[in-house]
């Protein structure tokens, strides 16, 4: 015999659903769903793993050219900057799963949109 869990347990949690891409606990939390989330380059990465992440990332994707000298996250031209627009990129296109920003460890996956002037992250 299988036991289901009563409607009346789960109408809270139901009703904390709200429309501004969040889960909303009664407590007050609220935790992000996959639409509201960004993957960037964890500040504490090597210079190796950056790279590495970059390469990556712009082989998979097939254009980088946001990143390049003329494109819109040119600036500020530092390699957490440029790898973590194009990580973005990569977890964006790979479907926004915690497994797709993990790159080895040097992932970090943010709810505050890192966009920034004509800089768009999807």
């Amino acid at each position: 015999m299988t036991k289901s869990i009563p409607f009346l347990i789960l109408l809270p949690l139901l009703l904390s659903l709200n429309s501004g891409g969040h889960v909303k606990f009664a407590d007050g939390r609220k935790v992000a769903n996959n639409n509201s989330s960004w993957c960037v380059a964890k500040p504490s990465s090597t210079v190796f793993e950056l790279n590495t992440n970059i390469e990556y990332a712009c082989n998979a994707i097939g254009d980088c050219s946001v990143i390049q000298s003329d494109g819109c996250c040119f600036n500020p031209n530092n390699l957490v900057n440029h790898a973590s627009v194009v990580m973005n990129q990569y977890y964006a296109t790979a479907g926004r799963n915690t497994w797709d920003c993990y790159f080895s460890g040097s992932g970090l996956i943010v709810t505050n949109d890192p966009s920034y002037g004509s800089c768009k992250y999807a």
